[in-house]
């Protein structure tokens, strides 16, 4: 099993798929990983030599922001927006949605399960 930034990838995947198991590569990511490095596209990743999986190891550690450094930056700005306090900070606050969704009916995922209010009939 190969170890890329600190994710075990799994071996039986074509290697565009897998590399996608790594938080902060997607699929456009992944493409122009494989070609900087030179990887045929149906290429397992079990059928890579070791030195192409070093190869892959330095491009991504050389070009992209992945893993606990992109999660890091993530929470970093989120945070910076909440002590800032303005209206995406205070959303975040209060755990409602950031991006102007209806929450009248829906944006149950952010605020979790309805909670019945005593009383209430129609």
């Amino acid at each position: 099993m190969a170890r890329i930034a600190g994710v075990n990838i799994p071996t039986n995947k074509r290697v565009v798929i897998a590399l996608q198991y790594i938080h902060g590569i997607g699929p456009k990511f992944a493409q122009d990983i494989t070609e900087k490095v030179g990887i045929p596209t149906e290429r397992r990743v079990n059928d890579l030599t070791d030195a192409e999986v070093i190869q892959i190891r330095e491009a991504i550690d050389r070009d992209y922001v992945v893993e606990g450094d992109l999660r890091r930056n993530v929470a970093m700005n989120i945070k910076r927006l909440m002590d800032l306090g303005n209206y995406r900070g205070l959303r975040h606050r209060k755990g409602l949605p950031v991006r102007g969704q209806r929450t009248h009916t829906n944006a149950r995922t952010r605020k979790g399960p309805a909670k019945p209010i005593a009383g209430k009939k129609k």
